[in-house]
């Protein structure tokens, strides 16, 4: 795996993930081939990428493992794996985003109010997965306390 450019991955899967977001956040929602890409496509594709770049590498790197920080440290001393730790933030945090998007339309959260969320998705992973949670729950409640 020494002759892969990494440089090249790293920049092709990131554009892949932008792409996903910005269909995720400025697209229309309701053709559904183009839901696939962010909620799908992109994600499976990521996802694919992260298996070959990790599984060559996860026990051949001496000293490297997840049984400790230490451990992980020297995993991710080699570039194929560091950048399968990263295809793996981008691939779960856009399907998290994608998923995000598909329960705040069923909830009725306005477009308005998914794009900050989704953007700290992107950016910040859990940290939007819980501002969407907290804000669903308190969404859900005040809703369903008008339709009474």
């Amino acid at each position: 795996m020494e002759n892969l450019d990494y440089d090249a991955i790293f920049s092709a899967a990131g554009t892949a993930a932008m792409a996903g977001w910005f269909i995720l956040i400025f697209l229309p929602r309701r053709f559904a081939v183009l839901f696939a890409i962010p909620q799908f496509i992109v994600p499976f594709g990521l996802s694919l990428l992260y298996a070959g770049l990790i599984l060559p590498n996860l026990l051949t790197v001496e000293g490297g493992g997840f049984g400790s920080i230490s451990e992980v440290r020297t995993l991710f001393a080699n570039d194929a794996a560091l950048l399968g730790g990263w295809v793996h933030y981008l691939a779960f945090d856009l399907f998290i985003g994608a998923w995000i998007a598909r329960r705040a339309d069923l909830i009725g959260l306005p477009r308005i109010m998914q794009a900050p969320i989704l953007v700290a998705t992107f950016m910040l992973g859990p940290i939007g997965l819980a501002i969407f949670l907290s804000i669903r729950a308190f969404y859900r409640g005040r809703r369903s306390e008008g339709q009474s």
